[in-house]
């Protein structure tokens, strides 16, 4: 049995607002991985940041920190150390084109050489425990061993793998042999990430991989509020219990931006994902991601209430 399972960060979907109605309805998650915050050259947080990292809720969460350079790296750990926080992950799987560019996320896994310089300045500079969230490699599964190499020269508080290269993103099979000489072969602790949408999908996992100690679950999780909770030996979700949550989240929103037409469309991010969990869904789904304006989405909403009915699981690509 998995004894650790961590909520993903998920850019756009698992900020601050929505880690905090989601947890007071649903819980279950051990700890939330916060989206990632990108340093200024100057060494700054931006209002927008500090606002994303308070934590007055008192949540279990780790920080993601995305840089091109350890120094930066570095200096961000350290105040996001003197917030409070007690572990900074490094993000090492973005797989976004604009991202990888710039040498960060998965652009920094294309040269393992320069990677270990990276980790080196690292883990000399760093006061805080680091995490590392990576993916198998920058083109091709192969490229994992000489990567994890490489992982193996430093004390990674945990590796998160992610059984893709980057430019399958978050389509097609996961390479689960690769996964398995991460298990094998890693001196540090390792957590899966990758496609984990039902209860007997994780428990599939557990049967392939007895060892494994920590799982990360993300997309599955917002398809399915009450994964987490089932995965723990609680109830699935009912109907009236997710239109509590959706009708909170949406107030929630609206309270945090001031006004209805930037809830509505957190809103239909959510939506996104949600719509799989309902027989017809991803219909009415659709209609509403092309919908304009909170009134639009509202009947929509309603009237995904009021007529499809619950399935047991997610269904279809949540990409």
């Amino acid at each position: 049995m998995i004894a650790r399972l961590d909520f993903a960060p998920l850019d756009g979907i698992t900020k601050r607002v929505f880690r905090q109605v989601w947890h007071k309805r649903f819980g279950g998650a051990d700890r939330f991985f916060i989206p990632f915050v990108s340093p200024t050259d100057q060494h700054i947080l931006t209002p927008r940041d500090r606002r994303e990292l308070e934590n007055p809720e008192g949540l279990p969460q780790v920080p993601q920190v995305m840089a091109k350079r350890a120094a930066d790296f570095v200096w961000a750990a350290g105040a996001l150390a003197d917030m409070g926080y007690t572990e900074v992950n490094l993000n090492l799987g973005c797989p976004s084109g604009t991202v990888t560019a710039k040498g960060k996320g998965s652009g920094l896994l294309m040269d393992p050489e320069a990677l270990d310089r990276f980790l080196e300045e690292l883990f000399s500079g760093v006061s805080v425990p680091v995490s590392v969230k990576t993916r198998l490699g920058y083109n091709v599964p192969e490229e994992f061993p000489r990567l994890l190499e490489v992982f193996n020269r430093y004390p990674i508080a945990c590796l998160t793998v992610h059984p893709r290269v980057r430019p399958e993103k978050y389509r097609g099979e996961v390479h689960l042999d690769a996964f398995a000489l991460a298990l094998a072969e890693s001196r540090n602790p390792v957590c899966y990430n990758g496609d984990l949408t039902s209860v007997e999908g994780v428990r599939a996992l557990e049967a392939r991989f007895p060892g494994l100690e920590a799982a990360m679950l993300g997309r599955g999780a917002i398809a399915d509020p009450a994964l987490f909770r089932r995965l723990r030996g609680g109830p699935p979700a009912t109907k009236e219990e997710l239109q509590a949550f959706t009708a909170e989240l949406y107030q929630a929103y609206q309270d945090f931006y001031g006004q209805a037409a930037p809830a509505s469309q957190r809103m239909k991010e959510i939506w996104f994902y949600l719509s799989h969990l309902f027989e017809g869904g991803q219909r009415l789904g659709g209609r509403m991601r092309r919908s304009r304006g909170p009134r639009a989405y509202e009947e929509l909403e309603a009237q995904i209430f009021r007529e499809l009915p619950l399935r047991d699981r997610p269904e279809g690509q949540l990409v």
